[in-house]
């Protein structure tokens, strides 16, 4: 049987270019922070489908909380992006913790179902105590 998708399917999107997630410095400590994206689609890199879901983003934030519209315009920028769901997660993550360097972040990608099946993945980072610095004002 020949495998329909490929390398590039599978490497679609992780590498664009999206909007700059913008941050404001953090004023307190020991809290959490939980942002959802109830309406997120991207599109299936082989298929072109649209995919739709939530995504739920929480963290700890250390020295920087994130700036709600550009984060915003960084979600609405996968909307014609053809990456898998699983790369949604991580690139989220991964896009995240570059902007704000939070204590600890978790990703949960919950997508509706499709051709029956629906998926959830997740992804975490965790600030390891060595990388924490010195807290400012309001800690």
């Amino acid at each position: 049987m020949k495998r329909q998708y490929t390398d590039e399917h599978a490497a679609a999107g992780i590498n664009t270019k999206l909007p700059e997630i913008e941050t404001w410095p953090n004023q307190f400590s020991g809290y959490q922070i939980e942002i959802s994206v109830p309406e997120f689609t991207s599109v299936c890199p082989k298929t072109g489908l649209p995919d739709f879901g939530t995504i739920t983003i929480h963290y700890v934030p250390d020295k920087l909380c994130l700036e709600l519209k550009s984060l915003k315009m960084y979600t609405l920028a996968y909307r014609d992006l053809g990456i898998f769901q699983e790369n949604v997660v991580n690139c989220f993550l991964r896009d995240i913790v570059q902007a704000c360097d939070p204590i600890e972040l978790t990703i949960t990608g919950e997508f509706a179902p499709r051709g029956g099946l629906g998926s959830t993945m997740q992804a975490s980072y965790t600030k390891t105590a060595s990388k924490r610095g010195k807290r400012g004002r309001g800690y």
